[in-house]
């Protein structure tokens, strides 16, 4: 990889964004990349950590990937646009949690990688922005990932201003779970990896699946309520459903495969 650096510790992986020399900017290899990287999560990864390397997480859009797109056509524009679509579903469905710890800045596209995560660790002096309004664009593309976390209120403020907020006022939002001063950022992202993998690995898939598909059944309550009847009945009687139940009702540490 050419603008990631992937480590793994048994089952839990680091991504880590690398191109510090431009605040780790997004241009179509890094899309490429991550898009690819994502996809291709097995069942033995249990979780991922999103970071960056450097002073930033992201700064958004790379200039010289910006002065290149000044020539493109409407159908050059919506190919990129498409590509960019594609990593944040791809990140939005990994398999397993995705956490991501964010320093420095989150600005732009960045935005979107924030809100396709699972859980955000932020520290106390990070800052964000949905910029893009100050370049005469739109973040139409992240929109679709932003949007449930944040609800239009706060998206007709922010989008249409542009403005750089803070760490605080994101947690407040709902784009960031938790902060920490600079000092405690990786612990307390290890404290949720540690979570995650005292959970059964299945049962918390499933949870992710399950979260993506009632937000889809939102208008039909009665399909809905059928959707998740079917799902925990499935879960229940599983290998692991079983194990989580008996280890539970013994007062042992469940044993997951």
């Amino acid at each position: 990889m050419d603008t990631l650096r992937i480590d793994r510790d048994g089952p839990l992986m680091t991504v880590r964004l690398h191109r510090p020399d431009v605040r780790n900017a997004f241009n179509e290899v890094l899309i490429a990349e991550l898009t690819q990287t994502f996809a291709a999560i097995g069942d033995d990864v249990r979780a991922v950590v999103l970071a960056g390397e450097g002073p930033v997480f992201c700064a958004g859009a790379d200039v010289n990937w910006l002065k290149k797109s000044i020539g493109y056509t409407q159908a050059e524009n919506e190919r990129d646009a498409l590509a960019m679509a594609a990593m944040f579903r791809a990140i939005d469905r990994a398999p397993c949690p995705v956490i991501g710890r964010v320093h420095g800045a989150a600005l732009g596209g960045a935005m979107g990688l924030i809100a396709v995560c699972d859980m955000v660790v932020a520290t106390e002096e990070a800052q964000f922005g949905f910029t893009e309004v100050r370049l005469g664009i739109l973040p139409a593309v992240i929109s679709t990932f932003v949007l449930p976390k944040i609800g239009p209120a706060l998206a007709r403020r922010y989008f249409l201003t542009g403005e750089i907020f803070g760490a605080s006022a994101a947690r407040a939002m709902g784009l960031v779970h938790e902060l920490a001063p600079p000092a405690e950022l990786d612990a307390r992202v290890a404290a949720l990896t540690t979570a995650i993998r005292d959970a059964g690995p299945h049962g918390v898939a499933a949870a992710k699946v399950l979260i993506r598909e009632m937000l889809a059944r939102a208008a039909d309550q009665d399909e809905a309520a059928a959707h998740a009847a079917r799902t925990i009945a499935r879960v229940r009687v599983s290998p692991e459903g079983q194990e989580g139940l008996g280890a539970f009702l013994e007062k042992r540490k469940p044993r997951w495969s």
